[in-house]
């Protein structure tokens, strides 16, 4: 008896289990079939629908380029601030002293003047007189020879700045007027100086005197 149910419930089970997998079965159809419905009608909507797509819109212009930037204004410094010194205070006085005397400026002394060149002033001085006082003497007048006419004559000249005689005077005669043409033509003639100089040196006219004597062997 007790060997009868024992393998009553197993059988039980074993009906149980099978009825639970044909649930299983019948379930997981029912639901790929529906989910394949639904699947289908879900693709048939779209690929049904028409979409109409916008137009593409239109590119606008191209914006104008953007305008430089304006330099900021200048901005000028702020003064600056002086700032004063407290004022120093003033000082009054009860009486005004009388005004310092000016001062004497005394301008130093002059320097001395250089002292003045030393002056060339000179006068008339033969040269080579021996020379040509011999030979106006051996110029002796033919006439004063044969008259035997002999003396001393005085004369003074004129030497212009080239050292020559210009002019003749006699100072002292010899008592014979051909003496005495005698020595002034030989001083014209054969004299010969040098001439006389200026402060500064150049020459200018002399004078000069002599005594030309004239005497026989």
């Amino acid at each position: 008896m007790a060997y009868a149910d024992q393998q009553m419930s197993g059988n039980r089970v074993v009906a149980l289990i099978i009825v639970a997998l044909i649930h299983v079965a019948i379930g997981y159809v029912l639901i790929s079939g529906l989910a394949y419905e639904a699947a289908k009608k879900v693709v048939e909507r779209v690929t049904t629908v028409d979409i109409d797509e916008p137009p593409p819109p239109e590119e606008p212009d191209e914006p104008p380029p953007p305008e430089p930037d304006a330099p900021p204004p200048p901005v000028a410094p702020p003064p600056p601030i002086n700032i004063a010194p407290a004022p120093p205070p003033i000082q009054t006085q009860p009486t005004i002293p009388p005004p310092a005397p000016p001062a004497l400026i005394v301008p130093p002394p002059a320097p001395p003047a250089p002292p003045p060149a030393p002056s060339q002033a000179r006068g008339v001085s033969p040269k080579g007189q021996s020379r040509w006082a011999r030979r106006i003497q051996e110029n002796y007048p033919s006439r004063a020879l044969r008259e035997e006419i002999q003396g001393t004559v005085g004369v003074r000249v004129t030497v212009g700045a080239d050292g020559r005689v210009s002019s003749c005077s006699v100072t002292a005669s010899s008592g014979s007027s051909i003496l005495d043409d005698a020595a002034c033509k030989g001083m014209q003639r054969y004299a010969r100086f040098d001439p006389a100089l200026n402060d500064a040196g150049n020459p200018v006219s002399g004078s000069w005197s002599t005594r030309i004597t004239y005497q026989l062997n």
